[in-house]
């Protein structure tokens, strides 16, 4: 897996799993000698990268690769170093003609996430191995595996830590770097940077953003195409977001509980508080929540006692919670709620970014979870999966920590008078370049970023209707990172060869 940490005003979105293996080591290779700069001069420094050859199983196809660890330095127009960022890329070596060779650009959320989730979690081609479902911790010590599942076998693959996440770090102020455009203007001009240097701007491009990713690649669709001419073929927006009203329920936005309420319905149905067929439950929710839910939240106060308590009883229905309990929330259970609530009487809290996952509440009191089990479940392993990776596998050894989660202090939002919304964006990437594919992939136990909210954006983007042709949606049985079960991450590949392809 998309770690999303943060909406407008707080909230935050992610993914997890790992990636490790055995690899042949060729020489590590230095690049960028020159002589070291003038005290005080920020210029690009001298480099390294490291490269290795290596192998994977794919299909049952034997895979050779190469692997490039390294960082790029972007510039300022005077030539002196903006930052440097981290990435790790993975080329298939034999390929004669790489203008049919897909490349693509990976990367997840927070802000403030590095791209270990999608790289060791699903994409790469070496995996950390998670329990049955996902749902379970994993007893340590960590180690990867070759991954099936990889895509490297129809693409070139880029996974992208942006500035301050991972290894990468800035050189200039951190606020240049710290924001909704801000950082997709790093990212563009790594991406840039990236086609030039190794000469694939014939090959098709794409870019997968998981979490507040989307938002960034909806930014990157835009930016790429209309400041450097860089059209794309595809963008997949995993367990994404462009739009944060779906996702802040608060006094006066009540469309966060309109975008929430079928994951609540899948969830309730997943723990056995609701009985029937989960698929058809779902759609009756958001049939629902787009029409008489949504009309008695905009009545507010002035919804009468007989119309509250029959939307209290259809509630219940549909999220297995008492109608005393939707009640006191005024018709409006948010997600941390939810996850109080569900599995209270069994002493339970649900996961964050899987609700499947039901571990242990450590305080039966309050109104909002103490943890999210599904983040305890997988961050550990991760961590250290990645780092002995990093290290034995791909050679990369840093004295400074290895960024999963960065702390990156205050984020420039843009907008200070509402939500961030950068839908209008890729709708303009895609009125411009109408050869330019969606997918979006959505989670049912994904209560962090809910497949209401994506698909609310996507149903008011002004997209031209020929062009609407071009989006398609993909569903998980998991949550934000549904790819950690594998029958999941098994659909995933599915999915996104055929979007390539």
């Amino acid at each position: 897996m998309l770690y999303l940490q943060r909406l407008r005003k707080g909230a935050a979105c992610l993914t997890a799993a790992l990636m490790c293996g055995q690899l042949t080591a060729a020489p590590a290779q230095e690049t960028n000698k020159e002589k070291k700069p003038p005290k005080g001069d920020i210029r690009e420094k001298p480099t390294k990268m490291v490269e290795k050859q290596a192998s994977v199983t794919i299909d049952g196809k034997k895979i050779d690769y190469t692997v490039r660890t390294s960082r790029l330095v972007i510039k300022k127009d005077d030539g002196k170093a903006r930052a440097s960022v981290f990435h790790v890329a993975y080329t298939r070596n034999g390929v004669k003609d790489l203008a049919k060779r897909p490349v693509l650009f990976a990367f997840n959320g927070g802000p403030g996430s590095s791209a270990v989730w999608l790289h060791m979690g699903a994409l790469g081609p070496r995996i950390l191995p998670t329990s049955e479902d996902g749902t379970q911790a994993l007893k340590p010590p960590y180690k990867a595996k070759e991954n099936p599942f990889s895509l490297l076998d129809v693409a070139d693959l880029v996974f992208i830590d942006p500035v301050s996440t991972g290894y990468s770090r800035p050189e200039d102020k951190k606020e240049k770097f710290h924001g909704v455009d801000e950082d997709i203007e790093s990212v563009g001009d790594f991406i840039r940077r990236w086609v030039t240097q190794h000469q694939r701007w014939s090959s098709p491009k794409y870019l997968l953003g998981e979490s507040y990713g989307g938002v960034r690649a909806a930014g990157l669709a835009n930016h790429l195409q209309h400041r450097f001419g860089m059209n794309l073929n595809g963008v997949v927006l995993l367990s994404s977001l462009m739009d944060f009203r779906p996702l802040s329920p608060s006094a006066g936005n009540d469309l966060a509980y309109v975008a929430f309420l079928p994951a609540f319905t899948a969830m309730a149905h997943y723990h056995g508080k609701i009985k029937g067929n989960r698929d058809t439950l779902v759609q009756q929710a958001r049939d629902y929540a787009a029409g008489d839910y949504a009309t008695a939240l905009l009545k507010g106060f002035t919804l009468d006692g007989t119309a509250r308590s029959q939307v209290a009883a259809q509630l219940a229905k549909l999220t297995g919670l008492p109608e005393q309990v939707v009640l006191r929330y005024n018709l409006r259970v948010g997600p941390s709620q939810f996850r109080k609530e569900l599995l209270r009487a069994d002493g339970k809290v649900l996961g964050r970014f899987d609700a499947r996952t039901a571990w242990p509440e450590v305080a039966k009191a309050g109104e909002h979870p103490q943890y999210d089990p599904s983040m305890s479940a997988i961050k550990g392993p991760i961590s250290s999966a990645l780092l002995d990776y990093m290290a034995d596998d791909l050679g990369w050894i840093e004295e400074r920590p290895y960024e999963i989660i960065a702390r990156i202090g205050n984020w420039n939002w843009g907008n200070k008078r509402g939500y961030v919304n950068v839908s209008s964006r890729l709708a303009t990437a895609m009125r411009d370049n109408p050869y330019l594919r969606v997918l979006v992939q959505c989670g049912h136990a994904d209560l962090a970023t809910p497949a209401g909210g994506i698909l609310h954006s996507l149903a008011h983007m002004h997209v031209p209707a020929p062009q609407r042709k071009n989006i398609s949606v993909a569903w998980y049985e998991a949550g934000h990172m549904f790819y950690l079960n594998e029958p999941d991450l098994k659909k995933m590949r599915e999915d996104l060869v055929k979007f390539l392809r």
